[in-house]
């Protein structure tokens, strides 16, 4: 299967368990990779034939902002849920990390594989 990547999506939003981190927006670093057919956009070469990345980004990067989850794996089960929404996409492997929580490190965070049934 092809892959669309969508690399180092940085966004700012509300995610934690800790008071400070329910009250302080923090940079989120998602990265997004989208399983799909490109065969037909290549030989179309039309965007109505293909996945619209930046759609996605746009979906993802809203849903991230908005939705003031306390746990990782619940933003990316639901972000995951949002990429396979979009017409094309198969699969959808997607990690979600938190660049501020732990000061000593660079992030951490969690990293699903999800598919349509």
């Amino acid at each position: 299967m092809d892959k669309i990547i969508i690399k180092d999506l940085r966004v700012t939003g509300i995610i934690g368990i800790y008071e400070h981190e329910r009250i302080t927006p923090q940079e989120i670093l998602i990265n997004i990779t989208l399983f799909t057919d490109l065969h037909k956009v290549t030989r179309t070469d039309n965007i109505t034939d293909c996945v619209d990345y930046e759609k996605v980004a746009n979906k993802v990067k809203l849903h991230a902002e908005t939705s003031r989850r306390q746990t990782v794996e619940t933003l990316a089960e639901e972000l995951a849920r949002l990429c396979l929404e979009t017409p094309r996409v198969r699969r959808v492997h997607l990690r979600v990390e938190k660049t501020q929580a732990i000061p000593f490190t660079g992030s951490v965070g969690v990293e699903i594989e999800r598919e349509k049934a």
